[in-house]
């Protein structure tokens, strides 16, 4: 059991990302001290939200400059915080090279983190945000899971450098992480997974995956149809609040998937329909799976064969029952997520009515 006192500061690696943000805005609501640590603290455009959180809340924040594949570099971020979370780490799903791009920064960046946990006396609790890629890389392995679904037991087995790097990055990345936690006794571990993240951006110009299937689902990308790609969902605060749960309670322990929805891109586009069908080109039916077969290397280089046999028209199943009986969350109607970032991207310019 350990027990996190509120007064101490509090680190958060990679604070201006998409989860990270509200993270940090859930501490500082709370009247905690954050350490926001950031790759350019110089950079407006990227973390102007941060400050802008940090002038209106009852907390305080501090900004510091560091590196993810430099030793030391979060030393003084982190010196006399009880609690580190670890949000940061490389989320692009088209690189030229994923050893390089993919796999070093996320594996490496938390060996750089969790050394220097061990290092600084004062660290209790380290979270990590990982992924349900780490547990799963196809759809079509979530049912093929023990139970029928994926659990907190079950690792990815078939995801590699050639296939999936990504989540090829986040289960190397999470079984480091657990090496080096139980090579010490200082600090105890505890992992997020989330599944897709939607739900509204609190920096409009952020560049998160979630948010680019969106501007396709509204943009007239798949006007003619969307594939039923079976995918976990949930909602951006929900993630900031599962961090937030798994910081301060003591109980606390092991990985948690963080998923509300077993959910496909069709039914993502589908629930928009109710309140904004009439003004964007939003999906009505399915792709058939047939046709992606044919059409779909030559669309999206990510869309390969075996990609669309895997995922398309195969459902996602997960049990979130751990985090929601250990930790009590409550999770979002994806009708309010979808809705939500959607309006953002309206209200932004960057969806426009048909």
């Amino acid at each position: 059991m350990t027990i996190i006192d509120k007064s101490k500061p509090v680190l958060v690696t990679g604070a201006n990302g998409y989860v990270a943000s509200w993270l940090v805005k859930r501490l500082l609501d709370e009247g905690i001290t954050v350490h926001a640590a950031v790759r350019d603290p110089d950079n407006e455009i990227k973390i102007g939200h941060l400050r802008a959180l940090g002038e209106n809340s009852a907390g305080r924040l501090k900004i510091f400059k560091t590196d993810l594949l430099m030793g030391g570099s979060y030393k003084a971020a982190m010196e006399g915080c009880e609690l580190v979370y670890h949000t940061a780490s490389p989320y692009t799903l088209v690189v030229e090279n994923p050893q390089k791009d993919l796999v070093e920064p996320a594996v490496q960046g938390t060996e750089n983190v969790l050394n220097t946990a061990t290092d600084v006396p004062s660290v209790k609790r380290v979270v990590v945000t990982s992924s349900c890629a780490a547990i799963y890389t196809d759809a079509i392995d979530t049912t093929k899971a023990p139970e029928g679904r994926i659990t907190e037991k079950v690792w990815n087995t078939t995801a590699s450098l050639d296939y999936q790097p990504y989540s090829y990055s986040k289960t190397m990345a999470e079984k480091r992480a657990w090496e080096m936690a139980e090579a010490q006794n200082q600090w105890d571990l505890v992992v997020i997974n989330p599944s897709g993240v939607f739900g509204p951006p609190l920096n409009p110009k952020t560049n998160s995956e979630s948010i680019n299937l969106l501007k396709m689902l509204g943009g007239g990308a798949m006007k003619m149809g969307a594939p039923k790609i079976g995918i976990g969902a949930v909602d951006v605060r929900d993630v900031a609040e599962a961090h937030y749960l798994a910081g301060y309670t003591p109980t606390a322990h092991g990985r948690y998937i963080t998923s509300a929805h077993n959910t496909n891109f069709l039914e993502l586009g589908t629930v928009l329909q109710p309140k904004y069908g009439d003004q964007f080109p939003l999906p009505k039916k399915a792709l058939p799976k047939w046709l992606l077969m044919i059409v779909g290397p030559f669309v999206n280089k990510l869309f390969t064969r075996k990609y669309v046999r895997n995922n398309v028209d195969e459902e996602w199943k997960a049990d979130n029952s751990k985090i929601r009986k250990e930790l009590g969350i409550n999770f979002r109607p994806l009708k309010e997520t979808m809705e939500d970032s959607f309006q953002v991207l309206i209200d932004e310019g960057v969806l426009r009515k048909k």
